[in-house]
């Protein structure tokens, strides 16, 4: 039996279907994201873990237990907002306390536990500081030594990272990371963020209109996602018409003037979802999908370009290793494996 298991899980607010039927489960000790845009039911299912919310229909099962009958302030589960939620006139240490003081814990196990926890996330030093003098980050990590410091069942973690700029961001998450290997904490995140899902989950879902597109790991959902949308939201990709033709057994699939055989599939026309980083410039001479450098833009450690092509605009990152860079209006041919394209079968719809 899985830790957590959400078994048909669902949310209505009204006409509005927020969740829809989630059915996933998580291990103990797993770290695991919950992945999508605004208004994709990733806060929802993570409130109603907690039980701020209440489901409309399913179950929620914890280690054995219904917590749909057990209060929220009993289910053992700490929770770091993303706006923190500190007490202004608590101290650092205070704050952190503040968990074990509601569970009446003894003050001399209180303290050392409290010691222990600002230790792990790098504040001893702090212990006598107030919010209001402590930086995003600083306070970022009081909120998580708070929801820590109690031992939770379960870390929940709504979009914690988002207020931090984006170096700060990137510490961050490699310290988050750290610490739940350290702990071993069952933790669930909430985001928004591609890279800070891939960089810190032992498995993503992503979501999209109350359901599940995807649940799997980082590099198994980037490099082989599901669908187009998975495609689309987990970094940038291109999508590519084609079509096909059986050849001994495997499907002949083309692209403009060039081909690649890939394991067959069923129909004629297909969609092809190719990352921009996979793609390179060809050598004059060579095979290739002819098209002309639009736009070229220096982004430090790579180039991004647009290339206008007879298969529509394609996006082409190659990294900075110096040397020369094609320039705006060249004329260039871009080639990729069969390996580096996820294919599917174009629906017709009309």
């Amino acid at each position: 039996m899985a830790f957590l298991e959400l078994q048909g899980l669902t949310k209505r607010f009204g006409s509005q279907v927020a969740v829809d039927g989630l059915d996933f489960a998580v291990e103990q000790g797993e770290f695991l994201s919950l992945l999508g845009p605004s208004g994709c039911g990733k806060t929802t299912t993570l409130q109603m873990i907690a039980g701020f919310v209440a489901p409309s229909a399913g179950n929620i099962v914890l280690d054995g237990q219904d917590l749909q009958r057990v209060h929220p302030s009993r289910r053992g589960l700490g929770m770091v907002f993303q706006s923190y939620a500190l007490f202004p006139h608590m101290t650092t240490a205070e704050n952190v306390a503040f968990g074990l003081e509601m569970q009446r814990v003894a003050r001399a196990e209180r303290d050392r536990r409290v010691a222990e926890t600002l230790t792990l996330v790098g504040l001893s030093e702090f212990a006598d500081r107030y919010p209001r003098r402590m930086s995003g980050g600083q306070q970022q990590r009081v909120a998580l030594a708070r929801a820590l410091v109690i031992r939770p069942r379960i870390l929940l973690l709504d979009e914690p990272l988002s207020n931090l700029d984006a170096k700060l961001r990137e510490e961050m998450q490699i310290e988050l990371r750290q610490i739940q290997r350290t702990l071993g904490t069952t933790t669930i995140l909430v985001t928004h963020d591609q890279a800070e899902a891939m960089a810190l989950s032992d498995r993503v879902a992503v979501m999209n209109r109350g359901r599940i597109e995807q649940l799997a790991v980082p590099y198994e959902a980037y490099e082989r996602p599901a669908n187009a949308f998975v495609a689309s939201f987990l970094g940038r990709t291109n999508v590519l018409a084609a079509t096909g033709r059986r050849d001994n057994g495997a499907l002949r699939l083309t692209i403009g003037p060039s081909s690649w055989t890939v394991p067959s599939l069923e129909g004629e026309r297909f969609l092809v979802t190719l990352r921009p980083e996979r793609i390179t410039f060809v050598q004059d001479g060579g095979a290739g999908l002819p098209g002309i450098v639009r736009t070229s833009i220096f982004q430090g450690n790579h180039w991004l370009y647009q290339v206008e092509t007879e298969s529509g605009v394609v996006s082409v990152i190659r990294q900075n290793v110096g040397g020369p860079a094609p320039a705006e209006g060249a004329h260039v041919r871009l080639g990729w494996t069969a390996e580096d394209m996820s294919v599917r079968p174009l629906v017709d719809r009309s």
